[in-house]
This record gives structure tokens, C-alpha cells and sequence, in this order.
């Protein structure tokens, strides 16, 4: 019987498992970034989200044109040439018949959503602001006379209610988590047609459009009708109202607004309770801080909220704020960009306190301030014209183009400044700066002034090689300017 030798072929084994060992380690896994991945399916959401979206119509009473009125005449002239009647546009009355009652004619169309199961339903303040009657369609067909809840204009959101129980609510979404890049749906009524479904991703957070509203912008498709319909994320979740579009032919165009749906629900929230939204203020007029003001003045980066104008008597005016400070922070929360504070401040019940940080030539200073309610505004008043200008005071202010004099009394009363001075001239490098005759300087490189013997003597020590900030009031608004040495 032949016997075999194993030790040599167990060695080769051994030796051809580690070599295939080796080749494989050899080989990387595919990195997750490398995997194909699949186009979204949204099937299932439409299905989940769908019968909570509705359409809505509003219809307005139609005005009898006066006999022989401009309307009158402008209906003749549709007439004649065939053209067709604007809908909102005043009916004369038939010549068969006595002039009827008002009568109700189409008004818009738009979309909304069901807030919760007995009725409610979110939409855009602008889609049924000026309606006398408002309807709602569900996609089951159903259809009721709408009772508008409340509406903000501030906000563009609007609240209805119809008398129906068991509907479907929508999800509402965690805004925080929603990112660019991120796949989301709409569900609206784009020009009448009733339950359309687009789909795109968010472009970007953040959008600064309004006052009050950091608007979510996305590509996807919205057009005329689709104002008051859910955003919808992958989850099923509303995150936002479609409610705006950029556009130069009054079709889409890739660049959609949707209002986020945090701030809508805080908004609808006071709508169902109140009919109202109440809106905390400070009363000041605010601008953006330029890189190049906040290296001047050593802020160090472009932030906060210029106060250009503190409103008479107003919390902020109380609180010592004043024109020229910069707001850096308010109750503890850093202020970006100038269009964050109205929005903090707007979330804030009147007659809370809140502290608010100012930079004022050089240094951080708290203050604390009483909220206000926001009212209609005021407009603004003009400081009335002083005596006459004093002839200018020669000096080195003429290095800079200035011809400068004393404040008159009555002017520093008006505008409630301790001092500074009076430009009574801007030439060269004062001019380009963007100061004019009338311009009163109460700051020139972080120090106040009160006079022109002050002034001359602050410039004496500054290095007039480089930009020189200047703090400046123009009637009741106050701004930087930076005045540059010339070449």
C-alpha cells in the first residue's frame, strides 16, 4: 500500500491560504461614498401626506361700475375689442335688468394644509387676505365655507377653520434638522391644478427676504397656486409654506421660498388663541456693520446690528441705547447679521426684560431693556434747520476735505447729542466718504467729541495714512463712514 507524505502538502496549503489572505487585504472595501445610491421614491409620502394637503378658492363681491366712470368706459373698450374681463374688475350693471346685489366672482386660488383633525388649516396670509368668502377642498371632494382664523402679514401666514372632525393632520417637522442638500416635496394647487406633487432639494437655510423670516430656499418647482402648501421632508414631516418664488417671468425658475415651519406654527399658535400675533420691540432703525467699519473700529469681524436711529421714548432710548452702537448680542445670543435682531427681538413677549450687548467706541457694554409691543410705525422725523453755519474753522480737518463748526444748541437738543461738530463743507477724501454739509460728527477714531477744539485735537493724534472711522448723524439716523487718506 503506497503511503503519502503529508507535511510538503500541508505546507503547500498553508502557504496558499495565506498568499490568498494577503491579495484580499490587499483589495479595500468600496468606501460608502464610492456606493451607487438610489433615487428617492416618493410614492409612499404622497400616499401618507396627500389627504392632509387642500385646495383653496376665495371669492370676493363684485362692484357695480358707476355710470360713466373710468370703469365703465374701460368695459366698453373689453367689449369692443373682445377682450376678456378681468375677474376683480367692477361690472356694470345688465341694461335688461335692475342693478342686483352684490354678487360673488373667483378671486385666487392657492393651497394649505390640515393643522389638526378639527379643522384648522394653515396657509399664506397673502392668499385670502381681502376675500369675502373662502373655500376648501379636500381630495376626497369634500368642500367648506372657511372661517378666516386670523392672518400675518409680517409673516404671510394665515390660519382658516372649517366645521369638519377626523380629518388628517399633518406631521410637523424639526427644522433644525432639516440640511442642505436634502430631498423635499410639495403638494399644492399650481394654477388651479388640484393635488400636484414636485419635488427638489433645499438650496439653502437662511435666506434673509423679510424682516421677520429666515426663508428656506429650495429648487423646487413652485408656481401661482401652490402659496399656503406644505414643504415636506423625507420623513412625511411639513418643514415648511411654500410661499414665494424668484422669478422674472411669473413662472418658475429654480429658486423657491418656503417660510420654515417653526416660525409659522409659533405664528399660527397666537392666531388660534388670539386672532393676533404680538410682536415684541426695542424701537430702533438698524443697518449692516461692512467688514471694513468692524476692523476700523475694532469689532474685528463684520456682526451685529448698526443703530442708525433710536425712536423717541421707545425701550431702547430708556435703556441708553444709542445711535452709533453696534448690538452684538441679545439676551445672551449673538447677533450675526443685522436681520437677526429684529427676528429675536419680534419672539419675545412685550414686557419681558432682555439684556442687550452694544459696542460703543471700543469697548462691550450691557444694557438691559424692557421689551415693547410692536406698533404701526412712525415715519420718520427731519431735524429741523439750524441757524445759520458758522464760517468754518480752519485746522486739520482740511487735511481731510472738512470744513467743520459748533453744533448750535437747539440741534444738539434735537438730536440729543451731548456735542460734536457741524460739517459745513466735504471735499476730497470727506466726500468720497460719503459726508455732506448738514452731517453732525460726534466720533472720530472710537473718541467722542463735543466741540471742534476737541476734534482738532483727536485728529492731531491720528495716523492720517490710513482710514480714519468717523461716526457721524444725518438728521435723526446715525452711520460709519471711513475716510481714506488720498493718493
Amino acid at each position: 500500500m503506497l503511503e503519502l507524505n503529508w507535511k510538503p502538502l500541508r505546507s503547500c496549503l498553508t502557504a496558499i491560504v495565506v498568499a490568498a489572505t494577503a491579495v484580499c487585504t490587499l483589495v479595500p472595501a468600496s468606501p460608502a461614498w464610492a456606493q451607487s445610491r438610489t433615487l428617492p421614491d416618493f410614492t409612499d409620502l404622497v400616499e401618507q401626506v396627500g389627504p392632509s394637503v387642500v385646495n383653496i378658492r376665495t371669492l370676493e363681491k363684485a362692484k357695480a361700475a358707476a355710470p360713466g366712470s373710468a370703469d365703465e368706459q374701460m368695459l366698453e373698450f373689453f367689449k369692443r375689442f373682445g377682450i376678456p374681463v378681468p375677474p376683480n374688475m367692477p361690472r356694470a350693471p345688465r341694461p335688461d335688468r335692475s342693478p342686483q346685489p352684490d354678487e360673488d366672482q373667483p378671486r385666487g386660488v392657492g393651497s394649505g394644509f390640515i393643522l389638526t383633525a378639527d379643522g384648522f388649516v394653515m396657509t399664506n396670509a397673502h392668499v385670502v387676505e381681502g376675500a369675502d368668502e373662502v373655500l376648501v377642498t379636500l381630495t376626497d371632494k369634500r368642500e367648506f365655507k372657511a372661517k378666516i382664523i386670523g392672518t400675518d402679514k409680517r409673516s404671510d401666514v394665515a390660519v382658516v377653520k372649517i366645521e369638519a372632525t377626523g380629518l388628517p393632520a399633518v406631521k410637523i417637522g424639526d427644522i433644525n434638522r432639516l440640511k442642505v442638500g436634502e430631498w423635499v416635496m410639495a403638494i399644492g394647487s399650481p394654477f388651479g391644478l388640484e393635488n400636484t406633487v414636485t419635488a427638489g432639494i433645499v438650496s439653502a437655510k437662511q435666506r434673509d427676504t423679510g424682516d421677520y423670516l429666515p426663508f428656506i430656499q429650495t429648487d423646487v418647482a413652485i408656481n401661482p397656486g401652490n402659496s399656503g402648501g406644505p414643504l415636506i421632508n423625507m420623513r412625511g414631516e411639513v418643514v415648511g409654506i411654500n410661499s414665494q418664488i424668484y422669478s422674472r417671468s411669473g413662472g418658475f425658475q429654480g429658486i423657491s421660498f418656503s417660510i420654515p415651519i417653526d416660525e409659522a406654527a409659533r405664528v399660527s399658535d397666537q392666531l388660534r388663541t388670539s386672532g393676533k400675533v404680538t410682536r415684541g420691540r426695542i424701537g430702533v432703525q438698524i443697518d449692516q456693520v461692512t467688514k471694513e467699519v468692524a476692523e476700523s473700529i475694532g469689532l474685528g469681524k463684520a456682526q451685529g446690528a448698526l443703530v442708525r436711529g433710536v425712536e423717541s421714548g421707545a425701550p431702547a432710548e430708556k435703556a441708553g441705547i444709542e445711535a452709533g452702537d453696534i448690538i452684538i448680542r441679545f439676551d445672551g445670543k449673538p447677533i450675526e447679521k443685522s436681520s437677526d435682531l429684529p427676528r429675536m427681538v419680534g419672539n419675545v413677549k412685550p414686557g419681558t426684560k432682555a439684556v442687550v450687548t452694544v459696542f460703543r467706541r471700543g469697548a462691550s457694554k450691557d444694557l438691559s431693556v424692557t421689551i415693547g409691543e410692536v406698533e404701526a410705525e412712525k415715519p420718520a422725523r427731519k431735524a429741523s434747520a439750524g441757524p445759520e453755519p458758522k464760517p468754518p474753522v480752519a485746522g486739520a480737518a482740511q487735511a481731510l476735505g472738512l470744513a467743520v463748526s459748533e453744533v448750535p444748541d437747539a440741534q444738539k437738543k434735537e438730536l440729543k447729542i451731548k456735542g460734536g461738530v457741524k460739517v459745513d463743507s466735504a471735499e476730497g477724501s470727506a466726500a468720497r466718504a460719503g459726508l455732506k454739509e448738514g452731517d453732525v460728527i460726534v466720533a472720530i477714531a472710537n473718541s467722542e467729541i463735543t466741540s471742534v477744539k476737541e476734534f482738532e485735537a483727536a485728529l492731531a493724534k491720528i495716523d492720517k495714512s490710513k482710514a480714519i472711522n468717523v461716526l457721524f448723524r444725518r438728521g435723526e439716523w446715525a452711520q460709519y463712514a471711513l475716510i481714506r487718506p488720498s493718493r
